[in-house]
């Protein structure tokens, strides 16, 4: 399961697919053509069954000078699987769409930034066939933004400020900061920026100073964002509850097959170990103390279509 904060660092530029765009031109200083549109895209990667890939944000930017993919990956910590994922994500969207892919990493941490930005390269040494260079955002390019009028003028990069940097000493001042900027703007706006902020903070203390800011206001607590935001918690606790249930069902499964002598190919215990249907695999855990043969193990179940 992905963390809130994991969330919070990506859908930010969902919520206002501007800021990419002003953080490439401010943070970065690449002088990127002003949008014409900028539409979300389906994050949904996925090429050919079983390996299914999913980005976290993916966003069309359209200008006179071309037309660019954002794919934006909220990275927690260093993980050297994602260099070839993020290599197929840009490979397969070039291909897919026609259009230049940008990979853009967003952390809360300056050892994870420090890695995500090293270029990735495959090929021969000293000529590789392809190289993956990822803009990176975190806490060494993403200003800190504790001033309320610097937070007024640009309150998504200074929730984006507070989700980076809303650790330690410095948070009271920051989310102070972007307390007084949410009451600038649309209240249903402010709402929503006030629970992405709730969402992204890690840090424990930051996190009761945000809810103590935001009782004042009543933003977290009135808007009907927050109680969809605690709905979904309380869906992610079921959520985690039914794998776990799910994960053991299979195990027993497999465990009683084998030790009954039941031979199961590898493409059958795959089968086992991908369902989430707990009602199946009961119905297969009681099969699998009385059948002999693996085309009985998977008989028609209730509610299979005819």
């Amino acid at each position: 399961m992905v963390s809130p904060s994991h969330e919070a660092l990506h859908r930010i530029f969902q919520k206002d697919a501007g800021l990419l765009v002003r953080s490439l031109q401010r943070l970065f200083h690449i002088p990127f053509p002003e949008p014409r549109e900028i539409m979300a895209l389906d994050v949904d990667l996925t090429e050919i069954e079983p390996i299914e890939r999913r980005c976290d944000t993916l966003l069309r930017v359209d200008t006179d000078d071309g037309n660019f993919l954002f794919v934006i990956e909220s990275q927690g910590r260093k993980d050297e699987a994602k260099h070839g994922s993020w290599a197929y994500y840009l490979s397969y969207l070039y291909e897919k769409y026609h259009c230049e892919p940008v990979l853009i990493v967003v952390t809360q941490s300056a050892a994870t930034a420090r890695w995500a930005a090293k270029p990735i390269q495959f090929g021969l040494p000293g000529w590789p066939s392809l190289t993956v260079r990822p803009l990176v955002l975190g806490p060494e390019n993403v200003p800190v933004i504790a001033d309320r009028h610097e937070a007024e003028r640009d309150v998504p990069l200074a929730v984006f400020s507070a989700i980076t940097h809303g650790r330690g000493p410095g948070a009271a001042a920051i989310l102070g900061g972007l307390a007084e900027a949410l009451k600038t703007i649309d209240p249903e706006a402010a709402g929503s920026f006030a629970q992405l902020t709730r969402s992204g903070l890690v840090d424990p203390r930051a996190k009761e100073i945000w809810e103590e800011l935001m009782t004042a206001t009543k933003y977290f607590f009135d808007h009907r964002f927050a109680e969809e935001a605690r709905e979904e918690g309380r869906e992610q606790g079921r959520e985690e509850v039914r794998a776990l249930l799910a994960e053991e069902r299979a195990k027993s499964i497999l465990r009683t097959v084998d030790l009954r002598g039941i031979e199961l190919s590898e493409e059958d215990r795959e089968r086992v170990r991908s369902c989430d249907d707990l009602d199946r695999l009961a119905v297969w855990l009681d099969r699998s103390y009385e059948v002999t043969d693996v085309a009985d193990l998977f008989g028609a179940v209730d509610g299979d279509e005819a």
